[in-house]
């Protein structure tokens, strides 16, 4: 490369830098003022930084074949940060594409065309209500929650977190809590600031007060002491999957609905979100987010059920240990998972393929399932083998997924990659259910195999999030249609 060309390399990322600068503060004020989060390409933007404002814009084309240069695509946020607009998901890579290479203004300019598209949600009165959210349990999933829900504050925030329940502190019990919030061995640091409260017994991290309550069960807190009211409490902890352990919560005063972070027994709803959430009614007090791998899998068996039919298949999990296993060899009630995580793969089972019946009920009695658990603390993946009532290739079936990835109903589940050299690192902070691997997809007539990588903590965690908003009446237009 001549030194021209350098040069001219060298601008032109320089000038991808500056508007991505310039993006940064309008997409704080639009969330902070407006609850408006932007995205591109399903990519949110929310809290990033100019590389990866940069990197969402790379995306689009690896799926489009053509480019949206950030400088094409400003324009767009300038005048959308000009309106006066009520909460929801915009998407600014889809609007300025559509614009830009489909003719989808037909000629109007930027300022009306974006008045067509967002015509829903501009000079709306928010009518959105603000709810308390507990997180009762401060493990791995805990922590994570903790993260989505602290990123999203601002005066317009409609989820707020206003305290965590943990069992009996000890001296330095808060120190160690805002520790472990703080530093992630897996998923890095804490994005911001936290400081530990002692007066009030709190952590604060990034403007937000978060009190520390202790507590030996869950029917044993007055939340309201704290001005805590009609709260949704994220259960957490695993320890009750019932109605009636479960229930306890209710109990408590100042507590109005129960979401579990685990498959959950008896009459309660198993909740894959973007495949049965409309099932969750305003009259029920307590809902399952269901499993990290049955998240995983049901928006991919959903699509490819709806649109080819699956006459039966099995479902293998290829999971991270976790922490129910054994750093060493000990003793545990369940067969092999005595055994040493970091060291063995372990053969254990998963009820994750059941499970999706309870969300899917046309795939009842279809599918089996069975895990291994591997020595990788996090990133996990699902392999699914298909019949299919049709045949079809690799190749349509691979695009059929990237369609649904990015212009269905499930994009905010699905995500599609074509690389030839991802690895379970890479998929670190997916805010995906699952991740289609569609390099790796096998299709011989009516037979496929797909396979779905999925970060059983992280991607998880954005899934409970979503049905708890659900759950708090919160649902957001997603914009364009």
């Amino acid at each position: 490369m001549s030194d021209q060309q350098q040069d001219l390399t060298l601008q032109s990322w320089q000038e991808r830098q500056e508007y991505a600068e310039m993006m940064q503060p309008i997409l704080g004020r639009l969330y902070r003022n407006y609850g408006v989060e932007i995205l591109v390409y399903g990519r949110s933007l929310l809290n990033v930084d100019t590389i990866n404002i940069i990197k969402a814009h790379r995306l689009i084309r690896r799926h489009e074949g053509v480019k949206l240069r950030l400088r094409e695509s400003f324009p767009f946020i300038e005048a959308i940060s000009k309106m006066k607009l009520a909460p929801a998901r915009i998407d600014l890579g889809k609007l300025a594409f559509n614009y830009l290479h489909k003719d989808a203004g037909k000629g109007a300019s930027i300022e009306d065309y974006l008045k067509a598209e967002l015509e829903e949600i501009i000079d709306k009165v928010d009518e959105i209500p603000t709810t308390d959210v507990v997180l009762y349990g401060f493990g791995r999933i805990g922590r994570l929650l903790a993260r989505l829900l602290i990123e999203r504050n601002g005066s317009n925030n409609k989820m707020r977190l206003r305290a965590i329940v943990v069992r009996g502190g000890r001296d330095g019990d808060l120190e160690k809590r805002a520790s472990l919030l703080r530093r992630d061995s897996i998923h890095g640091p804490f994005n911001g600031s936290i400081t530990v409260d002692h007066e009030n017994c709190a952590i604060k991290a990034n403007g937000t007060s978060i009190k520390v309550i202790y507590s030996d069960g869950p029917d044993q807190v007055d939340y309201t002491q704290y001005g805590i009211n009609d709260a949704i409490v994220i259960d957490n902890t695993g320890i009750w999957k019932d109605e009636e352990g479960l229930g306890l919560h209710l109990k408590s005063k100042g507590v109005k609905k129960v979401l579990l972070t685990a498959p959950s027994k008896g009459a309660i709803k198993n909740i894959v979100y973007g495949v049965n959430h409309q099932d969750i009614a305003p009259e029920d007090l307590i809902v399952s987010a269901a499993s990290c791998t049955t998240n995983a899998i049901t928006p991919v068996l959903k699509v490819i059920n709806d649109h080819y039919g699956i006459r039966n298949g099995h479902v293998e999990t290829v999971h991270s240990y976790t922490n129910d296993q054994n750093l060493i060899d000990n003793y545990h009630k369940a067969e092999r998972r005595g055994r040493s995580a970091p060291l063995n793969m372990v053969l254990t089972s998963t009820g994750a393929a059941k499970a999706v019946a309870k969300a899917l009920p046309e795939l009842a009695g279809k599918l089996t399932g069975n895990a291994i658990r591997v020595p990788t603390p996090n990133v996990s993946m699902a392999i699914m083998n298909l019949n299919l009532q049709k045949a079809t290739s690799k190749d349509e079936i691979n695009a059929f997924l990237r369609d649904q990835a990015l212009h269905s109903d499930l994009q905010a589940q699905i995500d599609f990659t074509a690389s030839t050299e991802i690895v379970s690192t890479d998929l670190v902070g997916s805010r995906y259910a699952g991740v289609v691997d569609s390099q790796a997809t096998i299709v011989d007539e009516d037979r496929a195999v797909l396979y779905v990588w999925y970060d059983n903590e992280f991607g998880y965690s954005c899934q409970v999030i979503r049905v708890a908003e659900k759950m708090a009446g919160q649902e957001l237009t997603n914009l364009p249609k």
